[in-house]
């Protein structure tokens, strides 16, 4: 059967802070992180209430939630406070996007220096300071309102305090994002992320927008005219200005732990930061993962960005108005908070580096449903479908930052991610813009018929183009199971038991199995093509199942001779997974890497076969066992000799005392054939069916003329004749 399997093994020993008292357990752990699948999977709630209960982490998680929200209030009420401050249509549209406009220029100027001090100085003190320097700002702009003649002078300070917000932002992010995996056990990254991101991105906007309606609504009704203090922009950015105050009192007296020795300290160390500078971009840029990683969100979020730009005009190329747009953009973020809050749940022990890639895919692939959608019903299940795929993506490109960055450089790898996805959507979203709304829409003639393509379904199907090959990429660059089927590897790790990485053969060798039923002759073509090989100068490894290794010898006498041992169906299948996990472990990859060609008496296709389709067991389950026990190991060419059950049996009765197997009835036997059959069609090329009713000299002949088609096609070169092993 083709695939490899098996759960690579759950470690739950943790690294990081203890998850009952909150103690710290020496930050990030050194060496490789634990796989993907080694997280601990105690269920939603229960997951969920033993990150909780890691007190630095429940302490910075709440505080972060009030400043999240103080954050969106001021976002909002910013760009309203600007445009308040003057008169005119124009002027104050002018005013709201120059404060937003401002909001993303530190980016380009401070964004990758930013990491550097992120990583050069200590976490704590980092993010305490930058939040006392926010709060300074953001109450300047409402108490400058109070000083200051309202006008441009106003509007020139909202933007210049906003450009410092945004500056010391740039600082503060990485710290904390760098901060937290060293508050958690890498186990519990994920949900603690998950946490996070639906608070961030889920909660409190909705909240924000919600609160300053029903605030300013509140103040209309109970004062036609109020104060210029009491205006709803001015209290939330006092609000928000309150709760980066409370950030830092809470970070420096109740959250000890973020505190961490850097890699480098205050003095620089050799090369000072301009060295520390390049050492990240290096990182960057030579690391598979990382490379990879970057690839990916930055396809993602060009992909977002263009869908944003052309937003407006494709509701209007579907026939509806402001509500399709609106509805559009509500779609979207159900779907991000759904890829956030359920993915991992769906994708369960799935390597969270192949499903960050295959997040991308989705979401690029889901563009493709905008790009054609005709009715306002399509576009929305496009849409929740696109959110949906980058909230995965969000998600495990988050954890995968978190988990396998290394601590000393992990600060200036998150201001390169979040600075670089800020340029290129805003750059995408202004390019896509300007495009759709220079190219219009054009009327083309085929004969009779008319049809119109418009500039903006057809950048959707290029954003949705670049956007899965920047995910199949990022994919490549970072799969961590090269050779595993794709869709395989999910189906199983949806059902618990994702498959392992297939371990390459490092050698040259050709791996030749004989598959049948019993009394077929395998015994007896093996050592005939053996001897043909060895003649042709190759070196031989001939073995068996069960049996070929002292361990498999001690099984094959539980399994087949001691017929007084009742050995039960699943047991019987773990029995023989056991001897063939010993039998590739010490004779078939070792003669494989020597370059041999290896000749064995049966392997996986006889599980599937006996144990699967004979004794009724699951197919999936034994072949998942299988594949696990082998590493993903498979044969360059099965042989079968196929014979009617009742005529084989005779035959294994003329050679002596049946064992327990050939003692089963002819149906069960019948099944084992039917099965035998049934997986050689599945893959004809790496199969040679033969009947074993033939001249023992003809089956010979072809399988010698099949077997050295094999050898030259493979252009490999075999050890040297050396003997029968």
């Amino acid at each position: 059967m083709p695939g490899c399997g098996a759960a690579e093994g759950a470690d739950i020993t943790s690294t990081g802070t203890d998850a009952t008292d909150g103690r710290p357990g020496g930050g990030a752990a050194a060496g490789p992180p634990p796989p993907a699948a080694a997280q601990v999977d105690l269920g939603g709630l229960a997951a969920l209430r033993a990150v909780l209960r890691i007190r630095p982490f429940r302490r910075l998680w709440l505080v972060l939630g009030v400043a999240s929200l103080g954050d969106w209030l001021g976002l909002l009420a910013t760009a309203a406070f600007a445009s308040a401050q003057v008169s005119g249509s124009v002027q104050q549209g002018l005013a709201f996007s120059s404060v937003i406009a401002v909001r993303l220029l530190p980016a380009l100027l401070l964004g990758p220096a930013a990491g550097v001090l992120a990583d050069r100085w200590d976490r704590r003190y980092t993010m305490v300071i930058c939040d006392l320097l926010r709060f300074v700002l953001f109450a300047s702009i409402p108490l400058g309102a109070l000083v200051i003649d309202r006008g441009t002078t106003v509007v020139a300070w909202a933007a210049v305090a906003t450009f410092f917000i945004e500056s010391v932002t740039l600082v503060w992010l990485p710290a904390k994002e760098a901060a937290v995996p060293n508050l958690i056990p890498r186990s519990r990254l994920e949900i603690s992320n998950q946490l996070t991101l639906i608070t961030t991105y889920g909660v409190t906007p909705v909240l924000a927008a919600a609160s300053l309606s029903v605030l300013d609504r509140s103040l209309r009704a109970a004062v036609r005219t109020p104060p210029e203090w009491a205006e709803p922009a001015n209290l939330a950015l006092y609000f928000n200005s309150v709760s980066r105050l409370a950030l830092a009192v809470v970070v420096f007296f109740g959250i000890r732990e973020i505190s961490g020795r850097t890699a480098v300290g205050p003095d620089g160390g050799a090369g000072g930061m301009v060295r520390q500078f390049v050492d990240g971009w290096k990182y960057i840029g030579q690391t598979r993962m990382v490379r990879g990683l970057v690839l990916g969100i930055l396809g993602a979020f060009a992909c977002g960005g263009v869908v944003i730009g052309v937003a407006k005009f494709f509701a209007v190329s579907l026939g509806a108005g402001d509500a399709a747009f609106y509805m559009l953009f509500g779609a979207l973020f159900v779907g991000l908070a759904a890829g956030i809050g359920a993915g991992p749940a769906l994708v369960r022990a799935l390597s969270r580096r192949r499903w960050f890639g295959m997040s991308i895919v989705l979401a690029g692939a889901s563009v493709f449903i905008l790009a054609v959608s005709v009715h306002l019903a399509l576009a929305l299940a496009g849409a929740v479908l696109v959110g949906t795929g980058a909230g995965m993506a969000f998600l495990s490109g988050t954890t995968l930052l978190g988990g396998e960055v290394g601590d000393d450089v992990r600060g200036r790898v998150f201001a390169f991610v979040q600075t670089a996805t800020r340029v290129v959507l805003i750059l995408a979203i202004g390019l896509s813009g300007a495009f759709v709304g220079i190219g219009g829409s054009h009327e083309f003639r085929l004969g009779e018929a008319a049809f119109s393509v418009s500039a903006t379904r057809a950048l959707l199907f290029v954003a949705g183009l670049l956007s899965i090959f920047a995910g199949i990429s990022a994919f490549r660059q970072m799969d961590d199971k090269p050779g595993v089927p794709v869709l395989r590897d999910l189906w199983w790790s949806i059902r618990g038991r994702p498959l392992s990485a297939a371990h390459p053969v490092a050698g040259p060798g050709l791996f030749v199995v004989f598959e049948g039923g019993e009394g077929t002759g395998k015994s007896t073509q093996l050592a005939k093509l053996a001897t043909t090989l060895i003649d042709a100068g190759h070196r031989v490894a001939v073995t068996r199942e069960p049996g070929a290794t002292p361990v498999g010898r001690r099984i094959r006498e539980l399994l087949l001779e001691r017929a007084e041992d009742a050995v039960t169906a699943r047991a019987e299948a773990l029995l023989y997974a056991a001897d063939r996990a010993q039998h590739v472990a010490t004779v078939v990859r070792p003669a494989l890497e020597r370059g041999e060609v290896v000749v064995s008496d049966r392997f996986v296709d006889s599980s599937l076969a006996y144990q699967g389709a004979g004794r009724t067991l699951p197919d999936g389950d034994v072949a998942w066992l299988s594949d696990w026990a082998t590493g993903g190991l498979r044969p360059d060419l099965v042989i079968l000799l196929d014979l009617d059950p009742a005529l084989g049996l005779r035959r294994a009765a003329d050679r002596g005392t049946p064992d327990r197997l050939e003692r089963e009835s002819l149906a069960f036997h019948g099944r084992v054939r039917q099965a035998f059959l049934d997986l050689a069609a599945t893959e004809p090329a790496r199969y040679l069916v033969l009947d074993a009713g033939l001249p023992i000299e003809i089956l010979a002949d072809r399988i010698r003329e099949r077997v050295t088609e094999l050898v030259e096609a493979s252009g490999v070169r075999l050890a040297p004749a050396g003997g029968l092993r």
